[in-house]
């Protein structure tokens, strides 16, 4: 590592770490951010992080002074307002606004300065609304406001090939216009226009997708010479252009200057510079521009009458646009944020952002498989310090295997987060950006999402195409470290030849090792309520759902959520247990004095109701308010309690070779996530032990300490004992007693096996799932155990399993 760093140093010392600052980096990380001791935190463009001294700041600030409401002449309330009109000149200095010239108001976000100028720009019928293709969501929210009003809207590409210096003299040769959009709207007026027609051009300083920083002198060419730079004069004919700049993700590291660059719009959002506040941005906004604003609601005013249609506003513009009292003590916060950024100043963050950003580049890109193909497909520009400011601290890429197909990004979220590091993937609310970088077009976009593909789901290749990307970004307080540790994690995880599935110790083959096998089956459990603890019987009747009676209930909230153990741990402490004989079904729950008795026989007094889970329609049967109040006070939240009466639930699987998380079969289950039974070996589960505590073991490696998990770590409802670690990877059929049972395949793990549940308290870690993620690896899935679907059509004889019985696998 100490080799390494200096070959780093020698060719980014000069920018890195803050050589000229109060702190070096390596104090500001020991003294300010001590909580990352044990975190990789590379989301900075999603949310950066506050630093210890800022919240204390703040703590002392708020614990010192009495900040009222501003609207009042009280000794507090002036105090107030006198902090709140700091902060608005504190935030016209950072990007270089004159008071004279500009207002900042503030607002709840980003977002909503974005909305404010969409719903009160004045659109007409003849007005345009061109944005770039590399946009945010809520730039793109803006279109709304515009085609409703009858005004056309059009995407553009910048092209990159010669974007970096736009000057006047070239631009016409600098932007693509797409298709124009527009709506008819009943009852707007149409023909030539009246007054002054207003268009809005739209930009982001910096691609929160790719880095890619626009050049701000767009600004100066689309108010100054916009006919020559759309290369025809339809599109700007009588028509004044006013600019939007979105500086949300650019403005940590290199706001706007607006004495160069004078945007008649610019949002900016808090938690991106500085990490707190959260809830709070600020539009500031052109004093003649915001004189064309069309304000329709009011709150705070000069004067209104109730019963009568008199209103007089105020004329200040914060006044105007800010809809009753600003959240004054979230500003009166944000001095202690622009005290770190002024104390390191901007551009030496810059500096040190960027280089982080050019150091992963650099680095993901010299990664190969053995077969020399690139492991790391880059998106935007890929270049030097010398041309830093195209870029921001940004890298976004996809993976590829050996074989030129992708991984999905939430693979490498997933094993991210078992390794202590936290990125973002998907399209990061800009789908321009992300079908622009990974080529998707419109045919592909709409057919994913017909195909039930939205935002943040777990569908991240559809049909050999990734549909989202892995982006990590750094901050103010990011370390060389952070972004070697996420290289040689890439590096480690996904570089050949470590993408295959081991089998602990066994040799693939026939040998006579492997047919002499014998197992048979230790224990059987039941889970009747999905998400809640088990019960383990020695017999246990099989019906078409699989085992009698197995997640057969559920848990709901009120908001009509289906409560789960990844999301309310506290649901694997209440204990079910079902007794045949009685036709009862009894739980206990340490919360609840009273057990709680429920007839398998009941009666529903009402409605059976439908729930969709999974994707699927299930109709489902209600219980008493007092059985509900039971489960409420067990669980800790509100919920009903609802039994499974049928579905239309059918899942379908698909079969590649080996071992695989998918077989084709439809089978009937009741709310069981992915088939009816889970089955795990007993000695499948001594090797991970055996593995957990090794020398070379992932958790030894991290400094953890020893650990032992057990079978029911893994909820499954079938043990097996015997044979060799893993076989049951290799099962197609297997015969319990005289029952028959097909695979579906290996288990997909989650999170949720990194629970423990011991003494009422629930203890979370990164195992064992970060120990089955180095050798358990296939397409994108850590399995471990194996799903099964009950042949019932081959069944002779009573339907009941028993624990002992002899496994006859094929």
């Amino acid at each position: 590592m100490a080799a390494e760093k200096e070959e780093f140093l020698r060719e980014f010392g000069e920018h890195y770490g803050y050589p000229n600052g109060p702190k070096t980096i390596d104090q500001i990380r020991a003294t300010e951010f001590k909580r990352l001791q044990d975190t990789v935190y590379l989301d900075h463009a999603g949310a950066t992080l506050y630093s210890e001294m800022q919240m204390e700041s703040v703590f002392k600030d708020l614990t010192s002074n009495v900040y009222g409401n501003p609207h009042s002449q009280s000794d507090s309330s002036s105090a107030t307002s006198e902090i709140v009109s700091a902060a608005r000149q504190q935030v016209l200095k950072y990007c270089n606004a004159s008071p004279k010239d500009y207002t900042c108001i503030f607002t709840s976000g980003a977002t909503a300065a974005l909305k404010l100028v969409g719903e009160a720009f004045p659109w007409s019928c003849n007005s345009n609304f061109m944005y770039t293709m590399e946009n945010h969501n809520s730039v793109l929210g803006i279109r709304e406001y515009a085609l409703g009003q009858g005004a056309t809207a059009v995407s553009v590409d910048i092209e990159e090939d010669v974007h970096p210096r736009i000057t006047r003299e070239t631009v016409s040769t600098k932007i693509s216009l797409h298709q124009e959009q527009r709506r008819k709207v009943v009852g707007l007026p149409e023909g030539e226009p009246t007054g002054d027609v207003y268009n809005l051009f739209a930009f982001p300083s910096e691609c929160n997708f790719s880095g890619l920083r626009f050049d701000l002198d767009l600004v100066n060419i689309i108010k100054e010479d916009s006919s020559r730079f759309f290369g025809f004069s339809s599109i700007c004919k009588n028509k004044q252009w006013l600019v939007l700049i979105d500086a949300a993700k650019g403005c940590a590291t290199m706001p706007p200057d607006l004495s160069k660059y004078p945007a008649d719009f610019v949002a900016i959002s808090f938690y991106k510079l500085f990490g707190y506040p959260t809830g709070l941005g600020a539009l500031i906004v052109q004093n003649d521009a915001a004189k064309l604003l069309k304000k329709t609601y009011f709150s705070g005013v000069a004067a209104s009458i109730a019963d009568i249609d008199f209103v007089k506003r105020r004329e200040g513009i914060e006044e105007l646009f800010e809809d009753g009292t600003v959240s004054f003590l979230s500003i009166a916060s944000i001095r202690q944020g622009f005290k770190i950024l002024d104390s390191l100043t901007v551009s030496a963050i810059s500096r040190h952002t960027t280089s982080l950003a050019l150091y992963a580049r650099k680095m993901l890109l010299a990664l190969r498989h053995e077969n020399g193909s690139n492991l790391c497909i880059l998106y935007g520009r890929h270049n030097s310090m010398g041309h830093r400011y195209e870029m921001g601290p940004i890298v976004s890429f996809n993976l590829k295997r050996p074989d030129g197909s992708w991984y999905g990004y939430r693979e490498v979220e997933k094993l991210a987060s078992l390794s202590g590091i936290q990125l973002r993937t998907g399209c990061f609310c800009n789908p321009g950006a992300c079908a622009k970088y990974l080529g998707l077009s419109h045919v592909d976009l709409i057919t994913n999402t017909e195909a039930g593909h939205v935002c943040w789901d777990d569908h991240d290749i559809i049909n050999g195409k990734p549909v989202g990307a892995v982006r990590i970004s750094f901050g103010y307080m990011s370390t060389y470290d952070d972004a070697k540790k996420f290289v040689d994690f890439v590096a480690s995880s996904f570089m050949s030849p470590q993408n295959h599935i081991e089998h602990g110790n066994q040799l693939k083959g026939l040998e006579k090792g492997v047919l002499d096998a014998s197992y048979y089956l230790k224990s059987i459990t039941i889970y009747p309520i999905k998400s809640c603890g088990g019960f383990s019987p020695k017999s246990w009747p099989l019906s078409d759902n699989g085992l009698k009676h197995d997640r057969e209930w559920v848990l709901k909230s009120l908001s009509g959520e289906i409560l789960s153990l990844k999301k309310v741990p506290e649901m694997g402490f209440i204990s079910p247990f079902i007794d045949l004989s009685q036709g009862m079904l009894f739980v206990e729950s340490p919360r609840c004095k009273e057990r709680l008795q429920i007839r398998l026989e009941s009666v529903y007094d009402g409605e059976i109701e439908d729930i969709q889970l999974y994707g699927q329609r299930y109709k489902v049967y209600n219980y008493s308010t007092e059985t509900n109040a039971w489960f409420s006070e067990a669980v800790g939240k509100p919920c009903t309690l609802l039994r499974y009466s049928s579905s239309n639930h059918d899942f379908v699987l698909k079969k590649t070779k080996g071992a695989v998380t998918c077989r084709d079969a439809r089978s009937a289950v009741s709310f069981a996530n992915e088939a009816q039974l889970l089955l795990v070996s007993e000695e499948s589960v001594s090797d991970l032990n055996r593995r957990l505590n090794s020398d070379s073991g992932v958790q030894k490696s991290i400094g953890g300490t020893t650990m032992q998990v057990n079978a029911s770590r893994f909820r499954p409802n079938l043990v097996v004992f015997g044979g060799r670690p893993y076989d049951e990877d290799e099962w197609s059929d297997i015969r319990i007693g005289n029952k028959y049972f097909r695979s579906l395949g290996g288990c997909n793990r989650c999170q949720i096996i990194n629970l423990a549940l011991s003494d009422g308290q629930v203890q979370k870690s990164k195992e064992p799932l970060a120990t089955l993620a180095s050798y358990r690896r296939v397409k994108g899935k850590i399995v471990f155990g194996i799903l099964l679907k009950y042949d019932g059509e081959q069944q002779q004889g009573e339907s009941w399993l028993h624990a002992g019985q002899d496994v006859h696998p094929e």
